[in-house]
């Protein structure tokens, strides 16, 4: 191993300048994070990748000063023992901190005090440091820092502050991050509040709008303040991987709160002053009647930031207080998967594949609104779509515009509902179709003729189960023998929120626990361990990352066709799809809790 100076002896104070590639190997080589060959490969590389950083993080004509936590996580060396895991900003900086006794924080975006960082450090002092007021603890600040052994800047913040200080280690990333954010939203805001109150109009018509990344630039004194709040807001969304934005009026101020893996939050409240405003920029954004305010109205946003398209579909209301809006965000890589990564299991993913591959015929896809029904759909319709076929798509409204399909939005106020666009769609030579939702008893009709005409129809009902949807259709007033001649399967379906690959522990379920799924023992697999996430930094301490799907799946075969035939409704089919062997939706979460994805608690809660 080479030579590295060995750890200071206790009490014996640092620098600014030891905190350096040196020491930052010592910590990890300390913990056996690093092995000697990996050290080595740094220290011979350490130069050209600190000239390559400093060219991409500087910019041109700008001064940035490189941690060495950033030049060591650069070379993505693995965690030991964590598959998956890599040696990132947030790792290394949690073992140097360790390394030299102090603590490390996970800046949390969703919980920082913009007041008190706003009126305890200026925003030039603050970028320049690279430190940031995390919370205030009766008479001792929490500051997160970029090095642990900056004295000077400590002796600069206790002086600015006017009190203790505890300096906290946190990446550098997550810091400047933060700062873009909380400095750049507070100050559009303010400069709104002002301009508002002045009397000044802000029009801006723009349809694509175009996100800057937080390198790119600071808040000019020329931006107009609510357009730059509003691109603050969905920046921040999009890096939080939220799905929807709620915008809510209050009495005396406005709240915002952003759903993270199916879970709202807080996330700032803005003066009552600036509500109006915002809204007016939502509306203008998404092509909507700013001047309407007593009528519910929908729109659209595209985005554009750093090459990457996101739709944001917009809702507005009128409520007590004002206009809420709602800002649901479609990112094309989340919406539209590959089908193995929407959580099916190899015998489900064969099903479906099946399904899919068959000529003509109704697949329904069932479940309550936000259960994935839509990302299902347009996966599967991505692997259909090719030069060699026309993919339509009949929507209300289109959740993701996609140039590999031809869709057509339903619009109620020209009587363009379900069952006309289906109606004129079939004269358009569609070898695929996809209809958002049955609704009604002409677009049951219209879908199952398509079907049995030579189609392939791929469409929704609102269902608590699989086997329910063969009831609703014969309730919406299809015929018997139509249904079991068209279907070909039903698949329902939930999402469940995923243990935290970073802080996953094994652990136990108890007899009440197996008892409370209501599954016989035998279907848990023999030494299969169940996992739960402890709470940690990267997860906000939820324990839970991201979300997957559990699906319950009709093969509508010759039994079944039959059973429909002669009379059967949703019980009698559920029961002779059971003797099948189908797996209702408990027992696929059952299965996703044995293999270590999800929680007794989740699979509880959604099914």
């Amino acid at each position: 191993m080479p030579t590295l100076p060995a750890q200071q002896p206790a009490g014996r104070s640092r620098t600014r300048g030891d905190f350096t590639v040196v020491y930052v190997l010592e910590a990890l080589g300390a913990y056996k994070l690093l092995t000697p060959a990996q050290i080595r490969d740094v220290q011979a590389k350490e130069a050209s990748v600190r000239l390559r950083l400093l060219k991409e993080r500087g910019g041109q004509g700008k001064r940035y000063e490189l941690s060495p936590v950033e030049v060591v996580s650069d070379f993505n060396f693995p965690v030991p023992g964590r598959p998956g895991l890599m040696l990132d900003e947030d790792k290394i900086s949690e073992i140097c901190a360790l390394h030299s006794g102090g603590r490390f924080v996970k800046i949390d975006p969703l919980k920082l005090d913009m007041a008190l960082i706003t009126r305890t450090l200026s925003s030039p002092f603050a970028r320049r440091n690279a430190v940031l007021p995390v919370e205030k603890q009766g008479g001792v600040m929490l500051v997160a820092v970029a090095n642990p052994f900056d004295e000077e800047l400590f002796d600069n913040l206790r002086a600015i502050i006017g009190c203790e200080i505890q300096p906290v280690l946190a990446s550098k990333a997550d810091i400047l991050r933060a700062i873009e954010h909380v400095y750049g939203f507070k100050k559009s805001v303010a400069a709104a509040v002002d301009l508002h109150q002045s009397g000044q109009e802000l029009t801006n018509f723009e349809q694509l709008v175009r996100l800057s990344s937080a390198s790119d630039r600071e808040l000019d004194a020329t931006d107009k303040p609510v357009v730059a709040a509003v691109e603050y807001l969905l920046r921040h969304a999009f890096d939080q991987r939220a799905s929807d934005i709620h915008i809510e009026p209050k009495r005396e101020e406005t709240l915002i709160r952003m759903r993270i893996d199916g879970v709202l939050h807080p996330v700032h409240t803005v003066p009552r002053a600036v509500h109006a405003p915002i809204v007016a920029r939502i509306k203008m954004l998404s092509r909507m009647d700013i001047a309407e305010k007593r009528k519910p109205q929908d729109g659209r946003i595209k985005t554009d930031r750093d090459g990457r398209e996101v739709e944001l579909r917009v809702s507005t209301v009128p409520t007590a207080f004002g206009e809420k809006v709602v800002m649901r965000v479609f990112d094309p890589d989340l919406a539209v998967q590959d089908l193995s990564q929407t959580g099916f299991t190899a015998d489900e993913l064969r099903t479906f594949e099946s399904w899919i591959e068959r000529p003509h015929g109704l697949i329904l896809v069932t479940g309550p609104t936000g259960s994935g029904k839509t990302t299902t759909l347009y996966s599967a319709l991505r692997v259909l779509a090719g030069p060699e076929v026309n993919v339509s798509t009949i929507e209300d409204p289109i959740e993701m515009v996609w140039e590999g399909f031809n869709q057509i939005q339903v619009q109620p106020k020209i009587d363009l509902d379900f069952a006309a666009a289906l109606r004129h769609l079939l004269r358009q030579d569609p070898d695929i179709i996809m209809v958002g939702e049955i609704r009604d008893c002409e677009t049951a009709q219209n879908a199952i003729q398509a079907a049995l005409t030579g189609h392939l129809v791929l469409s929704t009902l609102h269902t608590n189960n699989a086997c329910d949807a063969v009831s609703r259709l014969l309730d919406l007033g299809v015929e018997r023998f139509l249904v079991a001649t068209s279907l070909i399967g039903v698949m329902a379906q939930r999402l469940v929120r995923q243990i935290c690959p970073s802080c996953a522990a094994e652990t136990t379920l108890t007899s009440d626990e197996i008892a409370a799924l209501g599954v016989c023992l035998p279907l848990l697999p023999q030494g299969c361990s169940f996992r739960r996430g402890e709470g940690c930094p990267k997860c906000r301490n939820t324990g839970f990352s991201g979300r997957t799907g559990i699906f319950e799946m009709l093969d509508v075969d010759d039994s079944i066709r039959n059973l429909v035939v002669g009379g059967g409704g949703g019980r009698e089919v559920f029961a002779a799809a059971r003797q099948r062997g189908m797996r209702t939706l408990r027992e696929s979460g059952v299965l996703k809790l044995a293999m270590g994805v999800t929680t007794i608690d989740e699979v509880l809660r959604v099914t």
